[in-house]
């Protein structure tokens, strides 16, 4: 007897179902664009939501955490921009420029656009969909693997804007660019956001991302940001996720990177009450060396998930990820990190960290460091930790005359700083060492 299996589809599966078939006729043209968007909806609704039985979402199971069924953002009104204004401030002090999305919609006229360097472009998303160049979004090696993921499928599907920005070969834009992504809604709504980064050839940029939303608001953000580096070009990238608490975020990063480039990335969670930040790296030339590092700070039912893969696709390349949480009252931080090393990629160095600083007894800390290796003469090393805080130096810190709280917040800002030593930018980093301290200062 032959039995047909069907998955039932969950309230939020139907959700967009109902939303994609509604938006049809508006995202049919260009003919390009409207092909890659049918083709990434038949994707998900093949599979719908990852849940725990894909294993790359085996300990994020979006299905279970995405149930009802919540309406796309609108576009902002002028209480939306309003609200937007003071959003990434607490960067102010990096002197970067500017560039808004406000519920994912690109707004110039609460950027900073005036006065663009010399070989720098900022423009809109949603325009070059409309010019139809839907080729721009395709990305060599492992940097598209992602496409075949449920979440970038579904974003795929529903892209309505972001920034595009160009450096052109040679540029090397020494003030930072800092895109602030805001969720201003009032209820709950989905907000489905796509930028471009394309970098030259011996050019050279700093992005920071910055992820908030409002307070107390059930709102789904999905981001994808894709990222082109030509040969010897520099990319140094900030991500900082300060989601309202009821904020469910999953940013993506697709990178490819030819010859000589130097990838840098940092990823800083403490906001949110579910944060996914996925990236696939692409090493296309040889002699690239990538650093992906990233911190989170965790209490109540906080759950940060970061998942990586980064392809060796050829010889001589280096990377090295390293990722640190601190995990308090119910809070699960989980890591996924896998380094594949293609047949001939020989003389390839990596390295995979996971440590988690556990403060209560009913944290969890999930660590899955993966190796797929072809080639041979290669250095490949992993190491995973999870443990509470160091009880004899807690008590020599305290033999001094520290008090017990004081000593714990000196030993977690310690863990912390190692960590945010690899955000090359000062003024950010002091940034990201306020953020922890103000954690400490709130945890008693």
């Amino acid at each position: 007897m032959n039995v047909e299996i069907r998955q039932v589809k969950t309230a939020a599966e139907q959700g967009f179902a109902d939303a994609f078939a509604g938006l049809k006729d508006r995202l049919a043209k260009p003919s390009a664009v409207a092909a890659l968007r049918e083709a990434a909806f038949a994707r998900f609704e093949a599979r719908g939501l990852p849940h725990r039985r894909v294993e790359e979402w085996k300990y994020t199971d979006l299905r279970a955490l995405m149930r009802e069924a919540v309406p796309l953002a609108p576009p902002p009104d002028a209480r939306d921009r309003a609200r937007a204004k003071d959003a990434g401030r607490f960067l102010a002090e990096a002197g970067a420029r500017r560039i808004v999305l406000v519920n994912g919609v690109f707004m110039p006229e609460l950027s900073d656009l005036a006065g663009l360097e010399q070989g720098l472009t900022v423009g809109s998303f949603a325009e070059r969909l409309a010019r139809g160049e839907g080729a721009a979004l395709s990305l060599p090696g492992a940097a598209g693997a992602l496409d075949e993921d449920m979440a970038v499928s579904l974003n795929t599907a529903f892209m309505g804007d972001g920034a595009v920005i160009a450096v052109a070969p040679g540029a090397r834009i020494e003030r930072p660019l800092h895109v602030v992504s805001v969720v201003t809604a009032a209820s709950p709504c989905a907000v489905f956001a796509r930028s471009l980064v394309e970098i030259g050839d011996g050019a050279q940029i700093t992005l920071i991302e910055t992820h908030e939303g409002t307070a107390d608001v059930a709102y789904q953000i999905n981001s994808v940001v894709q990222v082109a580096a030509g040969d010897k070009a520099r990319f140094d990238h900030i991500k900082i996720v300060r989601e309202g608490s009821r904020g469910l975020h999953v940013g993506t990063l697709m990178a490819a990177a030819g010859a000589e480039v130097a990838f840098n990335t940092f990823a800083f969670t403490i906001g949110g009450a579910v944060v996914r930040n996925q990236l696939a790296l692409a090493l296309n030339g040889r002699n690239t060396e990538a650093c992906i590092g990233g911190a989170s700070l965790l209490r109540g039912n906080q759950h940060a998930d970061n998942t990586l893969v980064v392809d060796h696709a050829v010889p001589h390349c280096t990377s090295r990820e390293v990722f640190k949480s601190v995990v308090d009252d119910d809070a699960r931080s989980v890591f996924q990190g896998k380094i594949v090393v293609r047949h001939h990629a020989h003389n390839t160095a990596g390295m995979l960290g996971a440590l988690a600083l556990l403060l209560s007894e009913w944290g969890v800390a999930d660590a899955k460091p993966v190796f797929v290796i072809f080639a041979d003469d290669v250095v490949c090393g992993h190491g995973a930790t999870a443990g509470a805080l160091d009880e004899e130096l807690l008590f020599y810190l305290k033999a001094r005359g520290i008090p017990q709280k004081q000593a714990e917040a000196l030993m977690i800002e310690a863990f912390v700083g190692e960590a945010a030593d690899g955000v090359a930018n000062e003024v950010v980093r002091e940034a990201l060492m306020l953020m922890a301290s103000g954690w400490l200062a709130a945890r008693g």
